[in-house]
Order: C-alpha cells, then structure tokens, then sequence
C-alpha cells in the first residue's frame, strides 16, 4: 500500500529553539506544492531570566499557533555540544516549544540538524547561508523577503524537511538486505543467464 501526499493541504510550523533567538517558519502545503505563510524571530535577549524567557518562549509559540493554525509542528532537535549548561538551557526552551503546541493538540516531529540539512541541501554538513540559498530558491522567496535571522530560515528548514518527509510513500514491506527481498520475492528476480 503506498500513500500519497496530492491530495494533503495543511499548515506545518517550523521552530528553531534557542534561549537567546528562537526561530519560526511557517509553510501553507497545498498537494505536493509548499508555499512560505511566515517566518521569523522571537527575540528573548532582552530577558535576564532563563525562567522569564522560558515564559516569552510558550507565550509567543502559542501566540504563532493560535494566528497561523498549523496541523502540524516541525521542530530541529538540540545540537550536542560541549557546554552542558546550554544544552541544559536549549533543551528546556525545546521543552517549551513542544509543550505550547501539545497544548492546542498539534502533532509534533523532531529532527536532527544534520537531516534538515540533508534534505534540503543535499549535504549534512551545509552551511547555513546554504539551507537558506537553497529554501529560497524552492520556495520562489523573493531577496527582500529573505533578510532575516538563520534562526528563522533554520525554523523554516524544518518546516521543509517535514513537508518533504510527508511526500514520502510509506510502503507496507519492509526489507532488512537485499537478500532478505529476494528470499521474500523470487517470483520477481530473474537470473541473468
């Protein structure tokens, strides 16, 4: 059984979570056809307390998802580094995003950095300037609208990636080897005498 993605119109919201920037993108999908609906920055310098930020953070995520109506949140996993007190940090401002959208009962998926990269670049390891070059290129973005913060046009990555996770056909076999389809599927495989 394979599913298709034609008929699927939805609204996917992007985040980028960060203690001092957190990035968002929202993307209206219409069949196969992604189209940009929004995207910025939600600054939270400006607040001395983690504990305050963390409150802006769920105040302006339910703020987003109560304006925009998303089906659905995409939302880039933490990037490990070295510093446990700003994973610790990013980790909660996460927590918060996640939290904001559980409560308006919007589906969640995370992804990895380096598998937003991938699908939209191609490359795991692109540079930022090159997620955005290329979301800007896929989306027909024109160059104005593209001065923004890489926190927005990361959020607006993981928007992407989700959409075009959803185009994806789920299929009902799964094989662990070629050898394991072959066993499954002798009646398919023809020798090559």
């Amino acid at each position: 059984m394979i599913k298709s993605a034609t008929n699927i119109e939805k609204i996917i919201l992007g985040v980028d979570p960060g203690t001092n920037v957190m990035g968002y993108g929202v993307l209206s999908v219409k069949g196969n056809k992604a189209e940009l609906v929004a995207m910025g920055v939600i600054e939270l310098k400006k607040y001395e307390s983690h504990y305050l930020r963390l409150g802006k953070i769920f105040e302006r995520i339910t703020s987003i998802i109560d304006a925009y109506k998303p089906d659905e949140m995409a939302i880039e996993a933490p990037f490990f580094g070295k510093n446990v007190q700003s994973m610790l940090k990013l980790g909660r401002a996460q927590g918060v995003a996640i939290t904001a959208a559980i409560m308006r009962d919007i589906p969640i998926t995370e992804y990895e950095p380096r598998k937003i990269k991938m699908a939209i670049t191609g490359n795991g390891s692109a540079a930022k300037e090159q997620v955005a070059g290329m979301l800007q290129r896929m989306l027909h973005i024109a160059k104005e609208d593209m001065d923004v913060q890489f926190d927005a046009t990361d959020a607006l990555g993981a928007a992407y990636c989700h959409f075009i996770q959803m185009g994806k056909p789920e299929v009902e076999h799964k094989f662990s080897s070629w050898k394991d389809f072959v066993n499954k599927n002798a009646d398919k495989v023809h020798g090559s005498d």
